[in-house]
């Protein structure tokens, strides 16, 4: 590929940033497309919005950029939580890195790859991209030592930054810890494996456990049941009091419709509400007078309440008896955060589910292959129209032959890779996790994994499934394979940037799905706003693309620096994007306290590992024994900065402090607010009882969804 093709690529997704962008600053104005682009701030504020003709709502303006570059950080951790903070501090550190790198690389070691050897240079834009890369160094030269510099200057700078942001994000949660109001997750403990007594309820048996063993500190308990159908239908209630009540845009009509959704063509309306006179509750079922116990199984877990933080927390981490199967303790999740469905899996199956759901993700894995071999042939068109004989109908125009190769592979590639996140979020599902954090943790490690594998290795590799699995059988001759591959592949790793980043990011301020959904919903289906379909930001997606333009960064820095620039343009658009995603899009229903850090982190080592084994590959290919010598220590050094980190940050993400829990609990003590707190335990998990909603002068008819509707169950609301 020459410079000319590469930017064909970023002239097509130049203008369709401005596109997205500028179809964006119109559509954010248009009422009717505010639950798209403000849902967050709808759901919160619960306004009415008039649709008042102004011709200002129809011109491009850069407004938004000024509000979201003017958020603080303390506005975004009041607005979504640790959690965004620290996803915005991954393209904090990344701006700054590579700030650094693309200063050093683009003025020191650009200009020797380019005049590397001794040759007749043509015009610009004819030139090969690898004339820009370290390919085109001769062996032996002795301004190799300048990329050997380069790499001491990107891995200091980049060891630096990472311990400072480390300690600053471990200061962060134990001011999150600390300074948050009672959390009823630091009063229980989830119990499973619990072993079932002939002739003793279980929950006597509970009770009987916890006295005996922890009778100073025991509270209480709740055992948990898997749902029946009429707990299904209790579970809903509090979503249709949310709908009705707690939000006057939603609005309700007069009639209503079969259980199937019409088009408009069809007549009908979208609402399943119909509100009756007063006089209809003379004939209404009394839901509080059904007996629910029948309809629930209970199933060998529970939830467990003490009295202070420190028991629980004590109780959380040691085992309970000799079987380490049987009376299994963990600290419970937030309320919020509980993924009830899969409370009700026995604990003696968990083990089993992680080994089905990593075989899974492994073919799945393996399977992606395909697809991804087919795009990477593409960059070498000239040598896939000797395999395959349809692309020999492809013209041999100039613009043809650069569409194809710089902007066709990368767009392909995206599209088969909006198949993986649902995927994965699928197979975390299956592993059993009991919050939702922990579930979108799971997935976020195995796209992560799963896009390292077949965005970087599968592409740099090159080669067919059996070259592939050769290298794996023979894993000594990986940087060798890696310091020729990296520098050549370097010129599709720009155009990914490009077609992924730019142009994915332009997309996500747009939200392009989001939109089409919305426009289908209430044009085609005619249904009204519904505000509980605000999502929530999706950690599990956009963690590991920003990791893998880090690692493209780290990789192809001193090797093919041009790519730099690109990358320093996503990172600076995406900062901006995602804070105005937060400010206004996204809900936040539950924060994991900022977990996702240590993945950042050990991403970003292993990309300065990968970087450095590449660069000692190279440097012995280029016959530099001197740069080679330099750069081991450098690997050795890196190395011990992880394991420090390890040490000093790493257990404050992965255990609660006992000191700060017992001055919590005294500080509880002390003002009185202890017997409240034990108060509020009882009925935070208590996922059932809706709140009480405020009286009406009517009922309301939920009618059936799904075949012909029988007696509907009538609520007094």
């Amino acid at each position: 590929m020459n410079l000319s093709a590469l930017l064909t690529s970023a002239g097509i997704n130049i203008g369709l940033c401005t596109l997205y962008l500028s179809l964006y600053s119109i559509l954010r104005k248009q009422p009717s497309f505010l639950y798209v682009y403000f849902g967050r701030q709808l759901t919160q504020r619960n306004n009415n919005y008039l649709d008042a003709f102004n011709l200002e709502r129809f011109v491009p303006s850069p407004s938004w950029i000024m509000k979201a570059w003017g958020l603080t950080e303390e506005e975004i951790l009041s607005v979504g939580g640790l959690d965004a903070v620290v996803f915005l501090r991954i393209f904090v550190f990344s701006l700054r890195i590579f700030s650094i790198a693309a200063f050093v690389c683009v003025f020191g070691v650009l200009p020797i790859n380019y005049f590397g050897q001794e040759m007749q240079h043509t015009r610009i834009s004819a030139e090969s991209l690898e004339v820009f890369t370290i390919a085109n160094v001769k062996e032996g030269s002795r301004w190799l030592w300048v990329h050997c510099a380069a790499l001491y200057v990107i891995t200091c700078s980049a060891c630096s930054l990472l311990y400072f942001e480390y300690k600053s994000i471990s200061k962060m949660k134990l001011d999150y810890i600390i300074g948050s109001p009672p959390k009823p997750s630091h009063f229980t403990v989830l119990v499973r494996g619990i072993p079932k007594s002939i002739g003793e309820p279980l929950g006597d048996t509970i009770r009987n456990f916890f006295l005996h063993y922890h009778g100073s500190s025991y509270l209480g308990h709740q055992i948990i049941c898997r749902r029946g159908k009429l707990q299904n239908f209790f579970s809903n209630v509090k979503m249709v009091y949310k709908k009705i009540f707690c939000f006057e845009v939603t609005a309700l009509d007069n009639t209503c419709r079969s259980g199937l959704c019409r088009c408009g063509l069809c007549g009908g309306v979208s609402n399943s509400f119909r509100f009756y006179p007063d006089n209809f509750y003379e004939r209404r079922t009394d839901l509080h007078c059904i007996d629910i116990s029948s309809h629930q199984k209970e199933c060998s877990s529970a939830f467990v309440f003490f009295k202070t933080r420190y028991a629980a927390i004590v109780a959380s981490k040691v085992l309970q008896t000799s079987n380490p199967m049987l009376w299994v303790t963990d600290l419970a999740p937030e309320p919020n955060d509980v993924y009830w469905r899969n409370l009700w899996i026995p604990y003696r199956q968990l083990w089993v589910r992680r080994i089905a759901t990593l075989l899974a993700s492994i073919v799945f894995m393996f399977l992606f292959l395909i697809p991804v071999t087919f795009v990477q042939g593409l960059t070498q068109l000239e040598q896939m129209r000797h395999m395959l004989s349809f692309l020999k109908g492809i013209p041999n125009k100039a613009f043809v032959i650069q569409f194809v190769s710089g902007y066709l592979p990368s767009v392909i590639l995206q599209l088969f890779l909006y198949t993986v996140p649902p995927t994965m979020m699928l197979f975390s599902t299956l592993e059993g996790p009991v919050s939702r954090s922990v579930r979108k943790k799971s997935a976020l490690c195995k796209v992560l994994y799963f896009t390292i594998w077949n965005i970087f290795f599968v592409n740099v590799l090159s080669g067919s499934l059996i070259t592939q699995l050769s290298l794996i059988t023979r894993p000594k001759d990986i940087p060798a394979h890696l310091a020729k591959d990296v520098p050549r592949q370097a010129t599709f790793f720009m155009t990914y940037v490009l077609a992924l980043g730019w142009t994915s990011l332009s997309s996500e301020v747009l939200q392009s799905y989001s939109l089409l959904y919305h426009l289908t919903r209430k044009y085609i289906f005619r249904c009204k706003d519904d505000p509980s379909l605000v999502p929530s930001f999706p950690y599990h997606t956009e963690v590991p693309k920003v990791l893998l333009f880090g690692l493209l960064g780290f990789t192809c820095s001193i090797l093919a620096p041009l790519i730099l620039p690109f990358l320093l343009v996503y990172f600076f658009l995406g900062y901006l994007v995602y804070r105005n995603q937060i400010l206004n899009v996204y809900s936040t229903s539950y924060d994991s306290g900022g977990r996702m850090w240590p993945i950042v982190h050990n991403t970003t080592v292993f990309s300065l590992v990968l970087t450095q084994i590449i660069a000692l590959g190279v440097f012995g290919i280029k016959a530099s024994q001197m740069a080679s010598a330099f750069t081991i220590p450098l690997l050795i050094i890196t190395l011990l900065f992880s394991e420090y980190c390890k040490k000093h940050f790493y257990p404050i993400f992965r255990d609660l402090s006992a000191q700060d829990f017992i001055d919590m609990d005294r500080d509880d003590e002390q003002c009185g607010r202890m017997p409240k707190i034990h108060e509020q335990l009882f009925t935070a998990y208590a996922w059932l009882a809706p709140p009480p909603p405020p009286p009406i002068t009517g009922a309301l008819e939920l009618c059936y969804v799904d075949g012909e509707p029988d007696s509907p169950v009538q609520v007094t609301i």
